[in-house]
């Protein structure tokens, strides 16, 4: 975010009152955004502090004002070369010195700046985090009077995130030279697995305190369509574009252009260079950028975007970081990305102005052996840790799950961080209008749903989806016989319905957090709080019931069904401080062990070991995720932090 002023809540005091308001008053800021100002008094108080906002939620200036205030030359560690630049102009505008290093750099600039740093002339230094592991720059750095080390995307340092750099891994060395530095990491992925990460591989105290902040983006209208060939996808592009942007900027005046731009997301950089060439065909100023392109070429392409000149870019997932415009009105996705946490990034750039700006997520069949294929790759030569394929795959799957859903995007995606009663519906995502239009009888709905779930809760979390949905369309089956479940009236019960079609309720149902998935090798499925209020008429039901098409694979494909991520059960109020615990000592064991804390435990795990609270260690089978190699390597220590939390 660079220092260009922002609205929020003005402060009526004068700004010499205040030495906050006083240096946010240098910075060019007329008042802070909410949650800003608690989160550089923590910092100046505690000195150590994990920041979590989105994308453009202003987490520069959570640095940038105690940079002012503190004593000596504060470090920013980041990988946005485009940011640095952006930032150490718009401070230096405002009198404040300040530079950065970065390998885009000659070499005799470098050693200039370098100079002028151990001389002490600069209040920020931003930093790339490769320049960390040289010689003379980690001399330099132990000389150096530092008040404030500040990691933004700190969740590059995190081995199962979505955009880990090798780099990052050398911070903690940094911080070993600068005891006495405090210490600010910045993030907009907020999941409680990847902030264990930060905390551990930063061998930050586990008592840090956490400020997760504003990941409601109500001003975002968020669409997923599922797309069965090019031609669908151009013209859902194409719509897109002339809802957010008006007529192509060559379009010879037939109609009028809209103020704004737009960013176009593609796979691969071959896709990216077709799309690009196909719009400037049809009018539109449009230009590409990956990394496939000379350094050059892609500073020209994002200047000309950041500066206006520039309406539509078709990129990678290269492109976007650092880059600060305000008024990016449409951000498209010609396939999924790896994870929601991705998304959300990427689709976070769009409206931050606080204006009405759009999101479209396009999918299609191919896009799962497109992605599985790109994980199983080498990377340098290096076949990839299954372990952490599987992982990723996971995530993936989850994004599927999330386009699939038939509930508020909003809220589904505020549920997948970790947000406590989050909204309903935000009124405006595809979901909600289409629930809006419905002409299906919110009766109906709700009759269908409550017979799904009484499906669900027959099979005892004994089966998995696919069985539950034999049972609802009464496909007779060993499995179900043996458990007396072909003569109970839930058998058939919907046996109208294709069995395609329920598979996709039933994805729906776990989507809106009314069903979860278990322990075992084999995924099975129970429902959830939630999901029994649900089912018992206690709870409202609001969702959109799948279309015939709607199952994007063959249901009896094994391999995609035994990779079905495991959702996130809600945690009862009662149950959240005992897995704030249970991620306590899970941090304990990842640190003692140096592995990445989902190597323990994953979250999932972690809550239902909240909701269940087992006694010993054949209880603790039961949960999700322990089986008896883990239950007996990690098990006696979670069971005590269970009992000593019980009494």
């Amino acid at each position: 975010m660079t220092a260009q002023a922002q609205t929020g809540s003005a402060h009526s005091e004068p700004a010499g009152a205040d030495p906050l308001l006083a240096a946010l008053c240098r910075l060019g800021y007329d008042g802070f955004r909410s949650g800003q100002r608690r989160a550089v008094e923590l910092l100046l108080e505690q000195r150590r502090l994990l920041f979590v906002a989105p994308t453009g939620g202003g987490k520069s200036l959570v640095y940038q004002l105690p940079a002012c205030l503190l004593s000596g030359t504060t470090l920013v560690v980041s990988p946005l070369i485009a940011l640095m630049n952006d930032q150490v102009m718009a401070l230096e505008r405002r009198g404040i010195p300040a530079t950065f290093l970065a390998s885009t750099l000659p070499s005799d600039e470098i050693s200039r700046r370098m100079s002028n740093l151990a001389r002490g002339q600069y209040k920020l230094v931003y930093v790339a985090p490769e320049r960390l592991q040289f010689g003379g720059f980690q001399s330099l750095i132990a000389e150096l009077e530092c008040p404030l080390v500040a990691i933004d995307e700190a969740h590059c340092i995190s081995e199962w995130g979505h955009d880990f750099r090798p780099e990052y891994m050398q911070i903690d060395r940094l911080l070993g030279r600068l005891p006495r530095a405090r210490v600010l990491a910045c993030t907009a992925t907020a999941t409680p697995i990847v902030r264990d990460e930060i905390l551990s591989r930063l061998r930050l105290p586990a008592d840090t305190p956490q400020l997760i902040h504003g990941f409601e983006r109500p001003n975002l209208v968020l669409e997923a369509r599922e797309v069965q060939s090019q031609q669908e996808t151009r013209r859902h592009t194409d719509a897109m574009l002339s809802r957010a942007l008006g007529e192509p900027d060559q379009s010879g005046g037939r109609g009028q252009a809209k103020p704004g731009t737009a960013i176009i997301y593609a796979p691969t950089r071959k896709a990216c260079e077709a799309e690009a060439e196909r719009l400037r065909r049809d009018g539109w100023n449009a230009d590409v950028y990956h990394a496939g392109l000379a350094p050059e070429r892609r500073e020209k392409v994002q200047q000309l975007f950041s500066s206006g000149q520039l309406r539509v870019v078709v990129a990678t997932n290269a492109f976007g970081m650092g880059v600060d415009r305000s008024d990016v009105r449409a951000v498209i996705h010609l396939a999924p990305p790896g994870s929601i946490e991705a998304y959300y990034q990427e689709v976070g750039r769009a409206g931050r102005d606080g204006e009405l700006a759009h999101g479209l997520l396009l999918s299609s069949a191919k896009d799962i052996a497109l992605r599985r294929r790109l994980l199983e790759s080498d990377t340098d030569g290096r076949t990839p840790d299954p372990t952490l394929v599987e992982h990723k795959w996971n995530l993936f799957l989850e994004l599927l799950r999330w386009a699939e859903g038939g509930s508020c995007r909003h809220t589904a995606i505020l549920r997948y961080f970790g947000t406590e009663d989050p909204p309903e519906a935000c009124g405006r995502c595809d979901v909600c209008r289409e629930l809006e239009e419905d002409a299906t009888p919110a009766e109906e709905v709700t009759l269908l749903v409550r017979k799904a779930l009484s499906a669900v809760a027959r099979v005892k979390g004994k089966l998995g989806l696919t069985m539950v949905a034999n049972l609802l369309h009464g496909d007779t089956d060993p499995k179900l016989e043996r458990m007396g479940l072909t003569t109970v009236p839930t058998f058939g019960v919907l046996k109208d319905r294709p069995h395609t079609w329920l598979v996709s309720l039933l994805r729906r149902c776990v989507t809106a957090g009314w069903v979860a998935f278990s322990s075992g090798d084999r995924p099975v499925v129970f429902l959830t709080q939630e999901g029994q209020q649900v089912m018992l008429g206690n709870r409202s039901v609001r969702l959109r019931l799948p279309l015939e098409r709607t199952s994007r694979a063959d249901p009896n494909d094994r391999r995609r069904r035994s990779a079905s991520p495991p959702a996130s059960a809600p945690v009862a109020e009662g149950d959240e401080a005992l897995f704030q615990a249970l991620r306590a000592h899970r941090l304990a064991i990842a640190r003692e062990a140096a592995v990445a804390p989902y190597v323990i435990a994953s979250d999932r795990s972690l809550r239902d070991l909240a909701a269940q609270r087992p006694r010993d260690l054949g209880q603790l089978l039961d949960v999700y995720g322990f089986g008896q190699t883990r239950a007996e390597r990690y098990g006696a220590g979670f069971l005590a932090v269970i009992a000593g939390f019980c009494r």
